[in-house]
């Protein structure tokens, strides 16, 4: 064979596969760009509702007298929707695996469900808004551009990537965390492309209207020893058994509530009114809605000893009564306090413990060791990455199987190198 019938055979050969690679790049950013505007926009408007409705409840302390109120209309507004079993993000992450559909009426319902809940101060995060929010607009987004059942679950993890990212402005974390909750252990890789995307456009979207990023600033992360490396490690276990006991309170509290208060009204109205007497009795609205002014102050080493057992108390109430939002930020707000608390106690750096405590927390409670490491990187910089690497990995190990979301599938063994293939306790 010739050269030039050995060029032309390779250029034909290979070309063709060029030009297949191109196709599906081109497809990808396509709906990416899409995505990210469609998902982007319409969260970063619920961003801005979000902080609005945030603002009006730290200065009107009695609206938090009308929670039971929003909890009836947030149940009256599933009922008239016909959602009345609600799966929240778990349904999310069974339609990836092929086991559900989201319907789209998802959207608004969360969407105006979580204003409700963080106006009149149920102690509730905001991502579990994002991924379903973002998961229900992909969903659709998938069916309006007429794509496959594989693709469509692809523009859904898009739209939690986009959701996530616009509300919180950690784009790495963002694209990554979509990929990563699904299956622990398997990472969904075709959709890189279109999740980087969609989480950078969403992010720069929030921005351009003015919603700040998610940062924290950590004064200083000494130097890395023998001594500070095993308090850390210590910190991470602790954290790891913290983060176990706050969805096995989450999962039985909701199993209780649901067993001996069956009427979905009643129970979330004996339940808001359980919060409000805590908030009224405790004399501080800091464990109503997400906390991030207590976050803030936790990461700058001031932290009272009993915060974390306090938000995790109000948090169960509010999520497994029935109102909407989200587990992270509470986790974040868990993890600060107690991290603060235990750098307080040992005599190591209160605000270095914070830190390295609200991502082991988050690490814990997600099983996502990769986007943690992210997330620290994007909140706290670069300085404290060998102390994240520590926690993380201790965290992720000692956790366990348990997880936040119950169709959140262990595909591998976080102990041995076999195939698993069960679903977080």
């Amino acid at each position: 064979m010739s050269k030039y019938e050995f060029a032309k055979k390779f250029t034909r050969a290979y070309g063709k596969k060029a030009k297949h690679h191109l196709y599906l790049f081109f497809k990808w950013s396509g709906i990416a760009i899409i995505t990210g505007l469609v998902v982007g926009g319409l969260s970063t408007l619920f961003a801005y509702f979000m902080n609005i409705v945030t603002s009006y409840r730290e200065s009107n302390d009695f609206i938090i007298l009308f929670l039971p109120l929003a909890g009836v209309v947030t149940v009256f507004l599933y009922n008239l929707f016909k959602y009345k079993n609600d799966k929240g993000t778990n349904l999310v992450l069974s339609t990836i695996h092929a086991q559900s559909n989201i319907p789209f009426r998802m959207a608004p319902l969360i969407f105006i469900a979580t204003i409700l809940t963080h106006m009149f101060g149920g102690s509730a995060g905001r991502e579990g808004a994002a991924l379903q929010f973002g998961g229900s607009l992909g969903n659709q987004l998938g069916r309006w551009l007429h794509l496959d059942d594989a693709d469509t679950r692809v523009v859904i993890m898009c739209g939690m990537s986009a959701a996530f990212s616009a509300l919180f402005g950690t784009p790495m974390a963002a694209a990554l965390f979509s990929m990563e909750v699904v299956s622990v252990g398997v990472m969904y890789y075709a959709a890189l492309v279109p999740c980087v995307f969609s989480s950078l456009i969403a992010t720069h979207i929030a921005q351009f209207v003015g919603i700040k990023e998610t940062n924290f600033a950590v004064v200083d992360f000494p130097e890395l020893t023998i001594l500070n490396s095993v308090e850390t490690v210590a910190l991470a276990l602790l954290c790891a058994v913290l983060s176990i006991v706050f969805i096995i309170l989450l999962h039985k509290t909701g199993d209780i509530f649901r067993k001996y208060l069956p009427n979905p009204y009643v129970r979330i109205s004996l339940s808001a009114i359980v919060i409000v007497g805590l908030t009224f009795l405790i004399g501080t609205r800091d464990y109503n809605g997400a906390g991030m002014a207590v976050i803030e102050r936790a990461v700058e080493g001031q932290a009272v000893p009993y915060a974390f057992l306090l938000k995790m108390i109000f948090t169960v109430l509010t999520i497994e009564a029935g109102f909407r939002g989200g587990e992270i930020v509470p986790s974040f707000f868990i993890g600060a306090t107690f991290g603060c608390t235990f750098g307080q106690l040992i005599g190591f750096s209160p605000s270095v413990c914070a830190a390295v405590g609200l991502i082991a927390v988050f690490c814990g409670v997600t099983n996502c060791p990769i986007t943690s490491m992210l997330i620290s990187f994007e909140l706290f910089g670069a300085g404290g990455i060998p102390y994240f690497m520590l926690a993380v990995a201790v965290s992720y190990f000692m956790s366990g199987y348990y997880g936040l979301y119950h169709d959140q599938k262990i595909v591998y063994s976080k102990y041995k190198a076999r195939f698993l293939n069960r679903k977080a306790r």
